[in-house]
């Protein structure tokens, strides 16, 4: 309950800074940075040399991939039912395609599952989310904006972001037996900052304006992210064998909330902004329902 009460203080708060103007509007730009370039690199550095690699933990990278996989086979069937523009489609598809599975992800499966599940999660974050963010994210706002694209500016944009560069630190670490003793104390410290910043950061840009008015592409989006997503992830891992722990945290990461930098893409690439908008403060506060009663099915 505390973690619980954590998750829903500091989204509460964030949405109260906003509406009451008590911090200035740019303040998620420094607030992501922190959260971004020091407490999820902090994370990735404490909780991925103590995994030890099983070829079955690449069923969590997996989990967000069918996700986004799923949404690019069944988003645009839905755009061509439902008569939506090509930057319509291309808004629900990159919100509903990516999940929330850090800023959201991370501190839900810690109030869920524990501490010793991050490591996991982490991994559905990194290799699975992130991974499509920089790759297939960027692919298709630049399809559905019209825009051109380079194989090289996406490889960039891989290597050189810092939750990335920690990854790869945190293997070698791993491999060579862990950190000194003084070192993790130290990181520990700053990845706890991740889940206060991070859901604040969230509260702090939700908006419910549009929400109404733009229900039907709204509910469409948020039946295959919320829902159908993760039904078919558990499906993928009841045909694999795969049960316990990784199953229930792989397919709880793929019954997150749209992924916030997803619908900020989705907005600068001019693909319905008010839409991309909506779509993550609907899904956002659905999922506080939705996340829980997935986990109690499980």
């Amino acid at each position: 309950m505390s973690s619980f009460a954590l998750l829903l203080g500091a989204l509460a708060l964030g949405y109260l800074f906003a509406n009451r103007q008590w911090m200035p509007s740019s303040a998620p730009t420094v607030l992501n940075a922190w959260v971004i370039r020091i407490a999820l690199p902090a994370l990735v550095l404490v909780q991925i040399p103590k995994i030890p690699f099983r070829p079955e933990l690449l069923f969590a990278a997996a989990g967000p991939w069918m996700v986004a996989l799923g949404a690019c086979l069944i988003v645009p069937l839905m755009g061509r039912m439902l008569r939506w523009d090509r930057g319509r489609t291309g808004a629900v598809l990159l919100t509903c395609g990516l999940g929330n599975t850090a800023f959201m992800g991370l501190p839900m499966v810690q109030a869920l599952f524990g501490h010793e599940a991050i490591g996991t999660a982490v991994i559905a974050d990194q290799l699975g989310s992130f991974m499509m963010l920089s790759t297939l994210g960027v692919l298709i706002a630049a399809v559905f904006s019209g825009q051109q694209i380079q194989a090289r500016s996406i490889a960039l944009r891989v290597v050189l972001f810092p939750p990335f560069i920690a990854l790869i630190v945190a293997f070698l670490v791993g491999a060579i037996g862990g950190w000194p003793v003084w070192i993790e104390p130290v990181l520990s410290r700053l990845a706890e900052t991740l889940t206060p910043v991070a859901l604040f950061t969230v509260g702090f840009q939700m908006r419910f304006g549009d929400v109404w008015r733009l229900r039907t592409p709204i509910g469409a989006g948020l039946t295959w992210k919320l829902l159908a997503a993760p039904a078919l992830v558990l499906g993928a891992g009841a045909a694999l064998g795969i049960t316990g722990d990784l199953r229930d945290i792989t397919v709880t990461q793929s019954a997150m909330a749209p992924m916030i930098t997803a619908g900020i893409m989705a907005a600068d690439a001019k693909l319905d902004p008010p839409l991309a908008t909506a779509m993550l403060a609907a899904g956002i506060a659905l999922s506080f329902l939705t996340v829980p009663l997935w986990t109690l099915l499980l």
